[in-house]
């Protein structure tokens, strides 16, 4: 993680959390453009990869890993 990533402050973040615990896709991809235009690309893939992922419980990284997909995936098959 790059020394800028690890600077931001967590409330910068909140509202990323937020969107993911309530299942908002809308707003999630809003505050992640958002993100992204403030801090740039590479900051927002170092946030989200080693502050925000780390963070969610199972369910929520499978929902994000859907949401992304969704294009191009049927169905997906959860293994225990």
């Amino acid at each position: 993680m790059t020394e800028t990533a690890a600077l931001i402050p967590l409330s910068t973040f909140i509202q990323v959390l937020t969107a993911i615990s309530d299942r908002d896709w809308v707003r999630f991809k809003e505050l992640e453009v958002s993100f992204a235009n403030a801090h740039g690309v590479e900051t927002w893939a170092d946030v989200f990869n080693w502050r925000i992922m780390p963070a969610l419980e199972p369910e929520a990284k499978r929902w994000l890993l859907v949401q992304k997909c969704s294009q191009g995936i049927k169905s997906v098959k959860i293994l225990d």
